[in-house]
């Protein structure tokens, strides 16, 4: 493809005129002026998202790269952590080697808190060793997000170890501070953290500003804080960023960062403001190598209908054309297995849950119940009386208080057991070896016998997403990690949809019940969280018992 013409956007120089790019290989080699012509589309830098966990797309890089491109995306920042739990050093470099596979801007951080803390078990571990070792890479441009919050502000040796590597290798250091203020606030980002994606209101943003970190305005399966922080991108649109995060496969088939691109518009953001932080800020951030539609930059833009609409129709990676009218030309990568599940099927009697045998008949007992919050991985807590039938807690579908379990895929150990409020379902269980950040399988049920077949259902498939009711079972298996398809990119995302609409008539009003149910294992957020080892208060960073009695 020698030249390519249209209305060129610059977003660097801030205006907009019909031109032609020429084009060698895999570089701009000359841009050329031409003010008399007149043309309908407009040539604009790719789209990237500046933190996100390809994993929980449910497709390994290259598949990820198919469906991606064709909504304009050209690079994403990708933190490999969760694949890192499960397989360690073996995980990580299956995912450098399959993002090889493709025409497509993979940049990948070093995942910093492998295991994610000392409270869940996971399948490996990555030290100030395996981080190094890690930085050495070429492919590896980050120290991906410090989520031990808590070490840094007291300066724990163990996670400041891995921030000395990262400011000696000169590695930008990503963070994770929710709902994070005040001097803590500045203790954490004074130890070199550069960039946030965690905030949930504008108060956090601003004060972040004022540190000089980066705001990555995130927009997600789970969590949506894009309607919340867009119109920061008016006034501080230098110092922001879009991402995902996580994007499951229903949802990045409808669209990415394109969309939120989209939104920000129709709220009347500049421009030149949105495309500051879509394309911009990551490359200068990060360095890059993504061109941004200069001379003797990467060959890597798209091509849309015109600026209110952003349709993409073309998008080009290193002068390739690699999607077309949402159409991908990006050939897949057959892939093996490759995984690490230890876990024997459970028994109906490994769900119970007695009563304490200290309880007195005149106390009232109450037990500690994780309150969902529908787009938020933020969750509450809050006490209710328990239904009790022959000595045992069990599910009240009634009260929408059900139960929820954990079991260590790596080792067989006792199962987790607890309860959880706002999932809706009136029968049936679901299940997922999805389960931030150490995967082990997570599952919520209305009864003990549908909670039971899911777990077994995730156990003898070595992973997967499932939904069971009293007549129909769907499972979608994840042969990768217990994290990720080996089917192509349409199959998933159509076997994804069955299982969350299935998820769905059995009784929840979630937005996303798998991505919820996801991120109730995952510690490091607040408030009340279970891991495989029990029940966590997120604010206290310690265990706490299911029940209180008064």
């Amino acid at each position: 493809m020698p030249s390519l013409s249209g209305n060129i956007v610059d977003v660097l120089k801030k205006k907009i005129f019909p031109g032609t790019l020429k084009i060698k290989g895999s570089r701009i080699v000359e841009i050329l002026y031409e003010p008399k012509k007149r043309y309908k589309n407009y040539i604009l830098p790719g789209l990237i998202d500046s933190h996100i966990h390809l994993e929980s797309s449910m497709l390994p890089p290259a598949e990820f790269a198919r469906i991606a491109a064709t909504h304009g995306t050209v690079a994403t920042v990708s933190d490999p952590h969760e694949i890192a739990n499960v397989l360690g050093l073996r995980g990580m470099r299956f995912m450098l080697n399959n993002a090889k596979k493709v025409p497509f801007h993979f940049y990948f951080g070093a995942p910093s808190c492998v295991p994610a803390s000392p409270f869940e078990t996971n399948g490996a571990t990555l030290g100030p060793k395996e981080i190094e070792h890690l930085f050495k890479l070429k492919s590896i441009r980050y120290l991906a997000e410090v989520m031990n919050m808590p070490g840094v502000i007291h300066r724990d040796p163990e996670i400041m170890r891995k921030i000395q590597l990262a400011h000696r290798y000169k590695k930008q250091i990503d963070g994770h501070a929710p709902g994070l203020t005040g001097e803590n606030l500045k203790k954490y980002i004074n130890a070199g953290i550069t960039t946030d994606h965690e905030c949930f209101t504008r108060e956090e943003a601003l004060e972040e500003f004022g540190l000089n970190v980066y705001v990555q305005i995130r927009e997600g399966s789970a969590a949506k804080n894009f309607d919340e922080l867009v119109t920061l991108l008016k006034t501080h649109a230098d110092h922001c960023m879009l991402c995902s995060d996580d994007k499951h496969p229903n949802d990045l088939v409808e669209g990415h960062i394109n969309l939120l691109i989209k939104r920000a518009l129709k709220k009347n953001i500049p421009l030149f403001n949105v495309l500051t932080a879509a394309c911009v800020n990551p490359v200068k951030h990060y360095k890059l190598d993504v061109g941004l539609l200069q001379k003797n930059d990467s060959a890597d833009f798209i091509i849309v209908d015109n600026l209110k609409h952003f349709n993409v129709l073309k998008t080009y990676i290193r002068g390739n054309l690699v999607a077309q009218n949402g159409k991908s030309l990006i050939k897949r990568s057959p892939l093996k297995p490759l995984n690490n599940f230890k876990a024997k099927p459970k028994a109906e009697k490994d769900l119970q849950i007695p009563i304490p045998k200290n309880f007195i008949k005149n106390h009232e007992l109450k037990i500690r119940v994780i309150d969902v919050i529908d787009h938020q991985l933020i969750t509450r807590k809050k006490l209710e009386k328990p239904l009790i039938k022959n000595g045992k807690v069990v599910s009240d579908p009634g009260r929408d208080l059900l139960k929820i379990a954990v079991i260590n895929r790596y080792q067989n150990k006792p199962v987790a057991l607890g309860f959880i409020h706002n999932f809706g379902f009136k029968k049936g269980a679901i299940a997922s070896s999805v389960a931030h950040d150490s995967h082990n399988v997570i599952a919520v049920g209305a009864d003990d016998k549908s909670l039971l077949k899911a777990i077994n259902i995730i156990l003898k498939n070595h992973g997967g997403i499932c939904a069971v009711s009293p007549r129909k079972t769907l499972i979608l298996p994840l042969k990768i990690a217990g994290l990720m398809s080996l089917d192509p990119y349409a199959k998933v995302a159509r076997r994804y949809i069955e299982i969350d609409r299935m998820a769905k008539t059995l009784g929840s009003h979630l937005h996303a019940p798998f991505m919820t149910l996801a991120f109730m294992g995952l510690l490091v957020i607040p408030d009340l969280k279970i891991s495989d080892q029990g029940l966590f208060d997120g604010k206290k960073f310690q265990f706490t018992s299911l029940f209180k009695t008064q």
